[in-house]
């Protein structure tokens, strides 16, 4: 057997496998395989367990079926069999179990200086998620949200931003330039896009006091920048945002959020999959890997801007260039909105 690297959210671990005859990825059951360990009633992982008699036909004297596992353990995977990588993510069912708009998923992200900072950190005051990326138009928009920032903060009120930027480096610059000081976090392994289902920016996500989704992904701007390009009004976002504020009124009912939440699909979980397996081999050397990796993810979710647009820069394309406004000529021709403003 060899050496794999496993990549799973924001942790990056091995795994010793081999593929046998039949094509199958096979790891040796003696070791941990996906954060999962065999024990006497099963494979486990902390409280959880996968009973034995689950797992029985996936075992052969040449491992366990990685893939198969990785399915009964609610996770995709996208493996590149020349490079020994496997990347995984959880699947939709999982997924739309977290995302239910009662309590906001959790996750934890760097800061602009490299501090891990949680999202729930932030309970007890109303939070806009504002969702922006460095390849995004909408990074003009920093400055004019640090404004709704810094008016609404004496009424429990904070920005958060979060940047789905594969790179630190890559957000500050903007920040420096737009002068913030609202908390600022960047996406760095695509977990918060994940968790929230975000597939292009700029989208919010609004969460109440007690960390309920109070709105969910919603196309808002903060200036009129390009207004003749995406139709959204700033004006109507910052009122809204003020009435949400001051009022206590996000313009939802919990049901109507509920209605609105997007869930992902199977296709949007393999593509993010793809996509963070592609992200890997552009980074480390296999350019062609990368390319079918990528390609992968397109296919299985056309739709998601923010993982097309995003693995621009890795594959040496200009995101603000002819392949973005081909792709976003291709979403227009399909019907498929590049925008959701929210009612």
């Amino acid at each position: 057997m060899e050496t794999w690297t496993v990549l799973d959210g924001a942790t990056s671990t091995t795994l010793l496998a081999a593929v046998d005859a039949a094509g199958t990825l096979r790891a040796d059951p003696a070791h941990e395989i996906l954060g999962w360990h065999k024990s006497e009633p099963g494979w486990c992982r902390g409280d959880a367990c996968i009973p034995n008699f689950r797992t029985a036909d996936l075992e052969t004297a040449d491992g366990l079926d990685v893939v198969a596992f990785a399915a009964l353990a609610g996770l995709v995977t996208a493996l590149d069999p020349s490079a020994r990588a496997l990347a995984t993510a959880p699947d939709a069912g999982s997924r739309r179990r977290d995302l239910t708009g009662a309590i906001a998923p959790d996750v934890t992200l760097p800061t602009l200086t490299g501090e891990r900072t949680a999202l729930s950190s932030f309970r007890g005051t109303k939070v806009a998620l504002v969702f922006w990326a460095s390849w995004c138009g909408c990074r003009y928009d920093l400055g004019a949200w640090q404004e709704r920032h810094e008016a609404l903060a004496p009424a429990g009120f904070t920005v958060v931003s979060i940047a789905l930027d594969h790179d630190v480096a890559n957000a500050e610059p903007w920040h420096r330039e737009a002068g913030t000081t609202h908390p600022a976090l960047v996406d760095v392994d695509g977990v918060a896009a994940d968790a929230f289902d975000v597939v292009n920016v700029p989208t919010a996500v609004w969460l109440d006091e007690e960390g309920r989704i109070a709105r969910p992904q919603d196309s808002q701007t903060a200036t009129d920048q390009f207004r003749d390009w995406n139709h959204l009004s700033a004006e109507a976002s910052g009122r809204a945002l003020r009435r949400w504020v001051l009022e206590g009124d996000a313009g939802l009912t919990a049901a109507q959020v509920r209605e609105h939440l997007r869930l992902p699909s199977e296709g949007d979980q393999r593509a993010r999959a793809e996509t963070r397996l592609a992200g890997w081999l552009a980074r480390n050397g296999h350019p062609e890997a990368a390319e079918r990796h990528f390609a992968a993810a397109a296919e299985a979710a056309p739709h998601n801007v923010a993982l097309r647009r995003g693995a621009m820069p890795l594959r040496g394309l200009d995101p603000f260039g002819d392949e973005y406004f081909r792709l976003a000529g291709q979403l227009a021709e399909a019907g498929v909105p590049l925008h959701r403003p929210l009612p």
